[in-house]
């Protein structure tokens, strides 16, 4: 893994893996030194075929294929070894990371049973495919969920191209070895230097907003719209001052 951070412990994956994207996105948000506003998210639209198994947390495992380019058809089968050599060596859990220089065409998958069941093994949760995925329904019963494009029905020539390298997908460029979050709203890849203080920062705004704005505003039975409106002002005044004072210094300690 390309960076000096020390990987997060495997119970705060877990940990990570209760909350929504979203919700991390709002943590993330307060210890950034990044533009939140279009920083290390999908600015593209994905598609989730896995909702149901919800969240996916890992390390970013990077792969560059190209199914439409026919003289991948006689390929050094050396390259899939060397493929599965550097996935195996990287400590999980892991998320794939694939970017389909066929984009925006699609005349291929990279993913499929077999190959889905190859990377659970080596310790990988899921793919965020910047193409296609198909046999949904056999990579669901792996247990590796899938966020990409669409479904298609054959494989073409897909063979890695170039792997543990830089990636864009869904308009966002990921590292190897980034911090990946995902569900069926999108993805966020928390920078190396950004990944300790994530999981505090996500539970800390989820308890604001649950201390705050969201009673104010289900409390609304029986009041004035005059009171209503009040309560919701002084509501958010208080997130805000929560917020403020929490994360009074991106740079250095919380207060």
């Amino acid at each position: 893994m390309p960076s000096t951070t020390t990987p997060l412990d495997h119970s705060t994956l877990l940990e990570l893996k209760r909350w929504n994207t979203p919700t991390i996105y709002n943590g993330w948000e307060q210890i950034t030194a990044r533009d939140p506003g279009k920083d290390c998210f999908n600015l593209e639209e994905t598609h989730d075929f896995m909702p149901q198994m919800g969240p996916m947390v890992g390390y970013a495992v990077t792969v560059v294929i190209e199914p439409g380019n026919s003289k991948h058809k006689s390929a050094d089968s050396n390259a899939w070894k060397d493929y599965r050599k550097y996935v195996a060596s990287v400590p999980g859990p892991k998320i794939v990371v694939v970017q389909d220089l066929d984009k925006p065409a699609t005349y291929g998958s990279f993913w499929g049973e077999v190959n889905s069941n190859i990377h659970r093994a080596l310790g990988c949760v899921g793919v965020i495919v910047d193409g296609a995925i198909r046999d949904v329904d056999e990579m669901t019963n792996a247990g590796f969920k899938a966020i990409a494009r669409r479904l298609c029905v054959g494989h073409a020539y897909s063979t890695p191209v170039r792997w543990n390298c830089d990636v864009e997908v869904f308009g966002t460029k990921i590292e190897s070895g980034a911090l990946v979050h995902a569900d069926k709203h999108g993805f966020l890849a928390v920078p190396h230097d950004e990944s300790a203080r994530l999981l505090d920062a996500a539970t800390a705004m989820d308890s604001f907003e649950c201390q705050t704005m969201i009673p104010a505003a289900r409390s609304a039975a029986g009041q004035s719209t005059e009171d209503l409106l009040t309560n919701i002002d002084d509501a958010c005044t208080e997130f805000g001052r929560l917020v403020s004072e929490r994360f009074s210094n991106k740079d250095g300690e919380w207060s």
